[in-house]
């Protein structure tokens, strides 16, 4: 039997975890990143076992990862017989994530703000409309 280390996530990395989702992260990419962010790399099973999400959950969090550019996939081989296994590493500084959460956000805000002045300028027209 061999020995392997593991990480596992700590009290802090869950609060960090916590506070992506606010942004609107899903659960599986914010506990994914929080991971990545302490590792040089690691494979979807070691993922899977130091975070407590699910196979698919994880496949979910890293594709969305990969689309955004934020992570890089190598194909290890393994010992003997089977399939490749893909390792993954954070390309992507965390600092340029939490940015890009900041301008939704912020573009999101923005819309709302300005249908809601849309809403208060139509609201005077038919309340004078109405009085007359």
């Amino acid at each position: 039997m061999k020995d392997h280390e593991i990480k596992v996530l700590d009290e802090k990395d869950h609060i960090f975890i916590e506070t992506l989702k606010t942004f609107g992260m899903s659960k599986s990419v914010a506990t994914t990143m929080a991971y990545l962010m302490n590792v040089d790399k690691a494979s979807a099973r070691e993922i899977e076992i130091s975070t407590g999400l699910r196979q698919p959950e994880v496949s979910v969090a890293m594709k969305l990862m990969l689309d955004q550019s934020w992570v890089s996939v190598l194909s290890e081989k393994g010992h003997g017989k089977g399939r490749p296994m893909k390792i993954y590493s954070l390309v992507t500084p965390v600092d340029k994530i939490i940015s890009y959460y900041e301008n939704k956000i912020y573009k999101a805000s923005q819309a709302t703000l300005s249908a809601i002045e849309k809403l208060k300028a139509m609201s005077k027209t038919m309340s004078l409309t109405a009085s007359k």
